[in-house]
């Protein structure tokens, strides 16, 4: 998994196999940007549960499958959590897209294999332990593989600090918890609740200038190895033509 293998470098201005990763780029950033605002709307609607209180008939899930009917505040909890749920999952799809390109665009770069393979771009979210730090690897990797020598911008560690804590503070991408058991959560612990929706949001802030600062330094080295095109020539003016009294 870690291993590298150096591939002798490409001289400068010839640089093959690069991606175009801009528009890719601004689709994941404007994704992280709904994802959050996702997360803000759902923390509105778990302080407007607070605000309201529990019914006297109590959660509405009420164990061994059983459920009681909803109410207006709480069916319409069920309708923004499934509208987050659909933001999460469009940027999940726009992140992988953006990290393949930018991983991809590191190696030709600098001509040295990954330092993770590319079942790790998916399986580093999902499997246990391994998705506390090799996501973060990743885009280390293609960072410094893209512009070497240059320092790993700090916002980088700060987008993974948030969607850790979001992450395991319980309303992250893999939570257990349904709807219905986050609105007993929001009735009876709101605290924690709004913490973790709050890290949530600033994961996909941090994360939003993350991919930024990531493409920008990227498209510099290939915009630095890339021959500029010639000045246009100025047109040139034809002599005048002598004139009839002349």
């Amino acid at each position: 998994m870690n291993e590298q293998k150096t591939i002798p470098a490409a001289p400068a201005r010839q640089v093959h196999g690069l991606r175009p990763v801009e528009k890719a780029a601004r689709l994941t950033g404007w994704a992280l940007l709904l994802a959050g605002l996702g997360h803000v709307l759902r923390a509105v609607w778990e302080i407007r549960l607070w605000t309201a209180g529990e019914p006297a008939s109590g959660p509405p899930d009420r164990g061994e499958g059983a459920h009681r009917p909803l109410n207006g505040l709480e069916d319409s909890y069920h309708v923004v959590t499934s509208l987050l749920g659909a933001a999460t999952l469009v940027c999940a799809v726009f992140f992988i897209a953006w990290l393949w390109r930018v991983r991809d665009n590191s190696v030709a770069l600098s001509r040295e294999s990954p330092k993770y393979t590319g079942l790790w771009v998916y399986l580093g979210w999902v499997l246990p332990v391994a998705n506390l730090w090799i996501p973060r690897g990743l885009i280390a990797d293609a960072y410094r593989k893209s512009v070497p020598g240059r320092k790993l911008p700090a916002v980088v560690t700060v987008w993974w600090v948030l969607w850790l804590v979001g992450l395991l503070s319980g309303t992250g991408l893999f939570f257990r918890d349904g709807a219905d058991e986050m609105i007993e959560r929001a009735y009876t612990e709101i605290g924690p609740v709004l913490f973790s929706e709050a890290a949530m949001a600033g994961a996909a802030v941090t994360g939003f200038l993350m991919v930024r600062a990531v493409t920008a330094a990227q498209l510099e080295r290939i915009a630095s190895l890339t021959p500029a095109e010639p000045p246009a020539e100025a047109p040139t003016e034809s002599p005048a033509e002598p004139s009839a009294a002349e």
